[in-house]
């Protein structure tokens, strides 16, 4: 009945964490986006909200709905995107004859590597792999209070959840269609304040993070070369690491938080090389998210890693129709949520 009932219905995408909160529907039958806006959070208040409860979630949203949509947000439909960061992931092997006792068998496995009981977790699994061997699974979980305060305020507008995901499972569902994501990809999404790193092979494999953002970039420039915060992120979007006069300065800078992410990286491509796949070689490395909009970021992680490295741009699938698409500097911003809002109705309903 629900394939029947929304077969023709936008989804809305509607992507949450700790310094903004987007918001994007598209057309699912011409890829034309329909509206989309942004608000900015306070990460103290956030924090709360996830870890105890609060209202400042549902007077953002109604502020968002009510004074930030460029376009039209229609239906109640909405698919969640939660911070990377505040969920767990991790891909492992099973015994062929484990698969009838398959829950218990992932339970144990998230026991051993996630801090928290599993009565407190929302747990998810999927079969990636069969072999006459063996099972290859992925697992997700996130703290159930996360969740439940989100799903309250969504609830609260008057929306009906009908998936919840890891952001970055978003980012990967739009660079699977659209930028050569069916090679085995190193995606690094860098926010304004913190920097998710994942495999994509097929699926999400392995997932990263460092505390190091985009808004850490131009507090750095600002901090080192003595300038103001509006001239930093001027020198970071225009200038950035591109040749120049001013690009040794500007790199040297941002070098030591480039390090912590790109150190990062490195820890994610050994854990994957070492325990899901040594014959697999990663072949790009793409970059997305607010802090990419830094020039030559795609150049410099093409040299410190060896690997060819460039900042993503899916938005030739995507149309923004009659509407004034974000300037280009705040595009990547958007990434997340136009991938929540590609979520399909047969992936939704199977």
């Amino acid at each position: 009945m629900g394939k029947l009932i929304y077969k023709d219905s936008a989804l809305i995408g509607l992507d949450i964490n700790t310094t903004e909160v987007k918001v994007m529907s598209i057309d699912p039958q011409k890829k034309l986006v329909q509206g989309y806006g942004a608000i900015d959070v306070d990460a103290r208040s956030m924090r709360k909200v996830f870890d105890s409860g609060d209202s400042y979630l549902s007077t953002k949203l109604k502020a968002l709905f009510s004074e930030k949509i460029v376009g039209k947000i229609t239906g109640d439909n909405v698919v969640v995107g939660l911070p990377t960061s505040r969920t767990y992931a991790r891909t492992f092997t099973l015994p062929r004859s484990a698969e009838k006792d398959i829950k218990e068998a992932v339970e144990l496995e998230v026991e051993q590597y996630v801090p928290i009981p599993v009565s407190l977790l929302y747990v998810d699994y999927e079969v990636i792999a069969r072999t006459k061997e063996e099972l290859t699974v992925i697992v997700s979980a996130v703290p159930r209070t996360i969740v439940d305060h989100i799903l309250d305020a969504v609830t609260s507008m008057g929306f009906t959840t009908v998936a919840v995901e890891p952001s970055i499972n978003s980012v990967a569902r739009l660079l699977r269609n659209t930028e050569e994501g069916n090679l085995p990809t190193l995606i690094v999404d860098i926010g304004p304040a913190n920097t998710d790193i994942a495999v994509l092979d097929g699926s999400i494999r392995v997932t990263g993070g460092a505390t190091v953002g985009g808004n850490t970039f131009t507090l750095d420039i600002a901090k080192k070369l003595g300038v103001a915060l509006e001239n930093a992120h001027q020198l970071k979007v225009l200038n950035g690491l591109n040749p120049g006069p001013r690009q040794k300065k500007i790199a040297a800078t941002v070098e030591p938080s480039l390090q912590r992410i790109t150190s990062e990286t490195r820890r994610v491509i050994r854990y994957y090389n070492e325990r899901i796949s040594k014959d697999t070689k990663l072949e790009q490395l793409l970059i997305v998210g607010g802090g990419s909009n830094m020039p030559g970021i795609g150049e410099y992680f093409t040299n410190d890693l060896l690997m060819p490295s460039r900042v993503a741009s899916p938005w030739q699938e995507i149309n923004f129709g009659s509407l004034t698409p974000p300037v280009k500097q705040f595009r990547s911003r958007y990434i997340t949520v136009a991938g929540l809002a590609s979520l399909s109705l047969e992936e939704v309903w199977k």
